[in-house]
């Protein structure tokens, strides 16, 4: 008898855990939204490389440098 219902269970084992898995994620996701509330972050206009090259750029105005001169490796680590 083992073997029959070891068997059916292997069977029908896939149609059973897939709804249970939805479930369980729904509710996983409702909970983390209702705990984390509507927190939704600003939408960047800007993205990295942009932000990146201003702040390069603020730093070597900033610095007082010539952006036409190369920066040697000794006045880098003052």
């Amino acid at each position: 008898m083992w073997p029959v219902i070891f068997a059916a269970i292997r069977t029908y084992l896939p149609y059973v855990t897939f709804p249970v898995a939805v479930v369980i994620g729904c509710v996983g996701y409702n909970l983390e939204w209702l705990v984390r509330g509507d927190r939704q972050q600003p939408y960047e206009e800007r993205g990295i490389p942009e932000r990146r090259e201003e702040r390069l750029l603020q730093e070597l105005a900033a610095r007082g440098g010539d952006g036409t001169q190369e920066l040697k490796l000794h006045t880098l680590r003052s």
